[in-house]
């Protein structure tokens, strides 16, 4: 009696894993029939280290290079026609940046906005630390407190 049930809670359970899946991860691959030329080793490597720190503004967990959305492929090309305008890598991340926001930066600028993002791991590691440190000089002072032996237990 119980098998009906499970497989309806089963069949629910994989309904919404479905429906929460990264937006990356059910994004058509682009029907991209022209691949990208490069003019030399030289304009693909930059092309590749500049994609490589920008993330894809739809998959969010991806760089640039990586992700197959459809808007990765635009947002490729307009990188490479940026470069062949004459524009600088600095100059291409901001317009990306005014665009679509700090997030499209792997490596945010360091500012009083993003304070938090560069240094809060630290702060948790070091208070992390110090709580430990109380714990541990607790449990010794309470260690040296034990009566003597003569005590049962």
């Amino acid at each position: 009696m119980m098998r009906p049930l499970q497989a309806l809670a089963a069949a629910w359970l994989l309904a919404f894993a479905l429906l929460a899946a990264p937006a990356c991860a059910r994004a058509q691959a682009a029907g991209d029939s022209a691949p990208l030329e490069f003019r030399d080793a030289a304009e693909e490597a930059r092309f590749h280290a500049l994609t490589a720190e920008l993330r894809c503004v739809m998959c969010q967990n991806q760089s640039l290079a990586d992700s197959n959305a459809q808007i990765a492929h635009d947002l490729r090309r307009e990188v490479l026609v940026l470069m062949r305008d004459g524009r600088s890598d600095d100059e291409i991340v901001a317009f990306l940046v005014q665009r679509y926001g700090e997030f499209v930066r792997y490596k945010p600028a360091m500012e009083p906005a993003t304070w938090l993002l560069w240094f809060g791991p630290a702060l948790l590691l070091a208070g992390g630390g110090f709580v430990v440190y109380r714990i541990l000089r607790r449990r010794g002072r309470r260690d040296l407190a034990v009566p003597g032996d003569e005590q049962e237990w």
